[in-house]
């Protein structure tokens, strides 16, 4: 049995949306059916989830929002016609939302929450009903039905223990189950979204719940390249990789796959394969526990934008007890994760994604640094990016970091950090945003321009 997951692109519009059918009428393994919310349909065209989050903002800032509303049915109608199905369908959808609307208003983030979520819940009911009306036996299950419990935390909720053992029984279901990404119900019946990648979350779900002999993510693309193809021109491709090297490279910046939604599958040992919906008959890229290591010790370069440096000085620093927990607690009080530390004998970097920070937050920060931890000097600077080398032969390969920082060199570019985890799969360099695209480029010509195909 087989879990697929289609992306926004690969169910925007009706088109699209009959690939999706005559993709799973190509295989009856595939059984069960997650689909995202409506994306755009060419470069100019507005997401379905955008159209809803107008909508909601229109609601609560108490304004008219009926022309919000009709804009988000009427994308819907437009699909259900061009699929020559009734009104029926489009008249569920609109009593959907407009129920939606009288919700958690006194809670304005459930409220956002629950209004984005209505994508792909709709788009499952609409898709459900176009396979039923073109013969393939099929039912809509939502995952409050299912049994998808998640933990109680708005916008980045985690599958409980026991969402596995519920979701087991969609095994037994006849036909195919279409299923709505993105959200799943906290054990008090509130409805909880997943993390950006919501959809592949939920299908890495799936696929772990009912133990699936594979779990095929359709997207856009055939395949997962070894750099940006946006940034580098023809990136070779990746046939195989593992989970840990396609994790390293989504935390980087590789829009692919979602970094957190590879976790159930890697637990559960789903094999992963990322396929294309416009073009089924490619093989895509396969991400299993281990793989052949080819003669690039590199399977793939990304890179990401969007850091700022906390940066700490203070003399024998290094000798004093509790200095980098006290510090970091103080980073936890303003709710600010981090990504890398660092660190010299007097000073220590803390980078954290520049999205949780505030004028407001930095300010207590470095007042704090200052007052409790009696540093020589703090600040904090922004406009940083990471670049990351990834693959699973690296850690036998002599010289490559001295490969890595000479291409870095040859643009001109400074690297203000390296960070070479314990593991070894990923070698990170902390550049200047501005410079991001000139060391991606160099660094794929210095690992990649003899290598025709990974294997």
């Amino acid at each position: 049995m087989k879990v697929c997951k289609f992306g926004g692109t690969s169910v925007a519009s009706a088109e699209q949306i009959k690939k999706v059918a005559s993709i799973i009428q190509a295989d009856p393994k595939r059984k069960i059916v997650v689909v995202s919310a409506p994306g755009k349909r060419f470069d100019e065209d507005i997401k379905v989830t955008d159209l809803l989050i107008d909508l909601a903002a229109a609601s609560l800032n108490k304004n008219e929002a009926e022309a919000e509303l009709q804009a988000v049915v009427q994308r819907y109608g437009d699909i259900a016609k061009e699929l020559d199905l009734n009104e029926e369908i489009v008249q569920v959808i609109e009593k959907d939302l407009r129920e939606r609307l009288t919700l958690n208003l006194n809670q304005p983030e459930l409220f956002v929450d629950q209004l984005k979520a209505s994508g792909e819940d709709n788009n499952a009911k609409l898709i459900a009903a176009y396979f039923s009306s073109i013969g393939l036996e099929a039912e809509y299950v939502s995952p409050k039905e299912a049994g998808l419990l998640v933990s109680d935390e708005p916008g980045r909720a985690r599958a409980l223990p026991e969402a596995y053992e519920n979701l087991n029984s969609l095994r037994d279901r006849k036909g195919v189950v279409v299923f709505p990404g993105f959200f799943g119900y906290s054990k008090d019946g509130v409805m909880m979204t997943f993390a950006r990648g919501g959809s592949d979350i939920t299908g890495s779900i799936l696929a772990a719940a009912i133990h699936a002999e594979l779990y095929e993510n359709f997207t856009d693309v055939d395949s997962v390249f070894a750099a940006n193809p946006r940034v580098v021109n023809n990136p070779v491709e990746i046939k195989r990789m593992t989970y840990r090297e396609m994790r390293e490279l989504s935390y980087a910046g590789f829009s692919v796959f979602h970094d957190e939604a590879l976790m159930p599958a890697f637990q559960y040992s789903v094999p992963v394969c990322i396929k294309n919906t416009n073009n089924p008959s490619a093989p895509g890229t396969m991400i299993v526990a281990e793989r052949e290591y080819s003669k690039s010790p590199v399977i793939g370069i990304a890179a990401d934008g969007g850091f700022s440096t906390i940066y700490v000085s203070k003399y024998l620093m290094n000798r004093e007890l509790g200095f980098g927990r006290r510090l970091l607690q103080i980073l936890e009080d303003e709710e600010i994760s981090y990504e890398h530390t660092p660190s010299g004998i007097d000073d220590l970097s803390v980078i954290v994604r520049s999205h949780q920070l505030t004028p407001e937050k930095e300010a207590r920060i470095i007042s704090r640094c200052r007052e409790e931890l009696k540093v020589d000097d703090v600040y904090i600077e922004h406009d940083f990016a990471m670049v990351v080398l990834v693959g699973e032969g690296m850690h036998n390969t002599l010289g490559l970091s001295a490969r890595a920082t000479t291409a870095i060199s040859r643009v001109g570019a400074n690297i203000e950090m390296i960070n070479q985890g314990s593991s070894e799969v990923s070698l990170v360099f902390g550049i200047h945003e501005k410079d991001t695209n000139n060391v991606l480029k160099e660094l794929y010509n210095e690992f990649f321009s003899t290598t025709a195909v990974l294997q």
